[in-house]
């Protein structure tokens, strides 16, 4: 059988004999690029952590609240982010690494517990959790690492930044205002940058699980807008309920459209391609550890303007609905903007127009309905992608599609 780039990515690292009782006690490699049911499960913790974000928001409906929810959704990607780039390393259900993920889960369950006090009286169990949610991804990677030193250095690299982002977490649960937001931005800082500066050589990953991985959280993310629906139309179902219903499941199709269409596909064989190491595994942190990080703020806070949308659908949204409605979308967009830019060094026009279009008129309220305002975005992001589905992407958007020959368009600039 012939190996895969990840097989061959993975080659270098050697682990404790396969056969016999040491193989249950220690972490096996991946050998299969698919994402594993476990992964999946795991993942169903993050959706409780993503639809408690929006909870935040929308119990005290403000600039604060909205802030607060990035901050903490920042914090949830970072975790899930991490035991991405684990999971394409060792696998999940083989030996004890099984039941570390299981307490794993239990940790982060606690974190989105948490989420909708984590500013106030529960914001040191909310550190507290994620800290051994991170302390157990550190564990893990240590055990996964132990025949391969230059694996092993990049761990205890970022073992110094991620005990540092928690501790930042533990002091802020003592503050509050500003004081504590700006705690918790040093302590995500410290948590994202940590990669940046100490190295990317040692990193290992097996590029069509690793894509896989991130296309499904956004699958994720977009279930939070659907259930953002559902919790909105709880109090009736007439005529306006219905047509903001079928906008908003309008909308998130087209949110879901505008990445898997070509986005996804591009993006992950871009790092099929790219040579084993720190220029893959640069690519890796870039276009998907950094950049589908706005992708899903961008979907979260669409789905906290629908959710309030399909409730008041006959009233004009406040700036703070708005900004989350066209300024979600907005940010959603320019997220695909740089990833093209990060990986083709082109800059796809129409989004970027369109993006700075939704942004330009979150200051206006013009007296519009919210149902008005979102069968206004449906218009214009629908507008895009037809025009890419039929001038631009052509011959080539099928070609990506049915796994015909074809290369990425080739960097330029």
């Amino acid at each position: 059988m012939n190996s895969s780039p990840g097989d061959r990515n993975t080659a270098a690292v050697t682990t404790e004999p396969r056969s016999g009782r040491a193989r249950r006690f220690t972490a096996e490699l991946r050998e299969q690029e698919t994402v594993k049911p476990l992964e999946l499960y795991f993942d169903l913790v993050f959706v409780l952590g993503f639809t408690q974000c929006t909870a935040l928001m929308s119990a005290n409906p403000s600039w604060t609240s909205v802030g607060q929810g990035m901050l903490v959704l920042a914090v949830l990607w970072w975790a899930w982010a991490a035991y991405a780039w684990l999971t394409s390393v060792i696998d999940p259900e083989e030996g004890a690494v099984r039941v570390a993920f299981f307490g794993a889960m239990a940790a982060m369950l606690i974190v989105a517990l948490c989420v909708p006090k984590a500013f106030d009286d529960r914001a040191l169990a909310f550190a507290i959790a994620y800290g051994v949610v991170r302390i157990g991804h550190l564990a893990l990677y240590v055990i996964a690492s132990r025949d391969d030193p230059s694996l092993r250095r990049s761990v205890l690299n970022i073992a110094v930044s991620a005990p540092i982002a928690v501790g930042l977490l533990v002091a802020a649960s003592a503050l509050d205002g500003l004081a504590q937001g700006a705690l918790w931005v040093i302590a995500i800082a410290f948590d994202m940058l940590g990669p940046a500066f100490f190295g990317l050589e040692g990193w290992r990953l097996m590029p069509a699980h690793f894509a896989e991985r991130h296309n499904l959280v956004i699958i994720l993310a977009l279930g939070e807008s659907i259930v953002a629906l559902g919790i909105g139309a709880e109090i009736s179902l007439d005529a306006g309920v219905i047509t903001a219903a079928v906008l908003g499941i309008a909308l998130a199709s087209a949110v879901w459209w505008a990445y898997f269409d070509v986005v996804a596909i591009v993006t992950k064989l871009r790092l099929e391609r790219a040579p084993e190491g720190r220029e893959r595994n640069a690519l890796a942190r870039d276009s998907y550890s950094y950049l589908h990080w706005p992708m899903v703020a961008g979907i979260i806070l669409i789905a906290f303007g629908l959710e309030f949308t399909i409730s008041h659908y006959d009233d004009p949204l406040d700036s703070v609905h708005r900004f989350a409605l066209l300024g979600g979308t907005a940010i959603y967009l320019l997220a695909h903007v740089v990833l093209r830019l990060r990986n083709a060094g082109t800059v796809n026009v129409q989004r970027l127009v369109l993006a700075l279009v939704l942004l330009a008129l979150c200051p206006f309220g013009l007296g519009l309905a919210s149902l008005a305002v979102l069968a206004g975005v449906n218009i214009l992001f629908w507008a895009v992608i037809g025009y890419e589905t039929i001038q631009i992407y052509d011959e080539r958007r099928y070609q990506l599609r049915h796994g015909l020959p074809v290369e990425p368009p080739t960097r330029t600039g």
